[in-house]
């Protein structure tokens, strides 16, 4: 195993910080759904299946690495919210956690000498900064559209097909 043990338990709580958001990320997308707000549903839909796709980036390094990850069950997650910018408030102070959970785990790799586990932590801190401005930003448009979500909606649409283009084209 080429990760350093002290990073074992906290790689494993992370693994379950990543699974717990992408299920918090679907409660807020059945809110948005409920409220017929579609692209706002869609949204949180697809947040939930990339932070499941970095639960399972855990758990690939980790085995790759030599490790056994270990999966937890996850905590409740919240499932009420007062209106939109409830929701995404909930959404931004929890990216707001996680930020602070990987920069905890790059902390740990340094002070242990783990270049490998700090090396693959350095995706995530990238990620991190995508995952808070893009939750500030939806909170903000959301603040700014003074109750109208219909104009939230075309926000999230209009970016949405951006973020499509420009994944399609990288060279755009």
């Amino acid at each position: 195993m080429i990760i350093n043990r002290a990073l074992l338990d906290p790689l494993n709580a992370q693994i379950q910080s990543e699974f717990t958001a992408s299920a918090q990320y679907v409660a807020i997308a059945i809110y948005f759904e409920d409220e017929a707000l579609s692209d706002l549903a869609g949204f949180f839909f697809r947040q939930a299946e990339e932070e499941r796709m970095h639960a399972m980036k855990f758990v690939h390094f980790m085995l790759d690495a030599g490790a056994k990850p270990l999966i937890p069950s996850t905590p409740e997650v919240r499932n009420d919210f007062e209106d939109a910018a409830d929701a995404v408030k909930y959404a931004l102070e929890q990216e707001l956690k996680v930020t602070d959970q990987i920069n905890n785990l790059v902390t740990i790799a340094t002070a242990e000498s783990d270049h490998t586990t700090r090396n693959f932590l350095q995706w995530f801190v990238t990620e991190q900064v995508e995952e808070v401005d893009s939750m500030d930003k939806l909170l903000r448009t959301i603040e700014h559209a003074n109750g109208n979500l219909l104009w939230v909606e075309d926000y999230v649409r209009r970016n949405g097909q951006a973020a499509a283009a420009a994944e399609a084209d990288p060279a755009a």
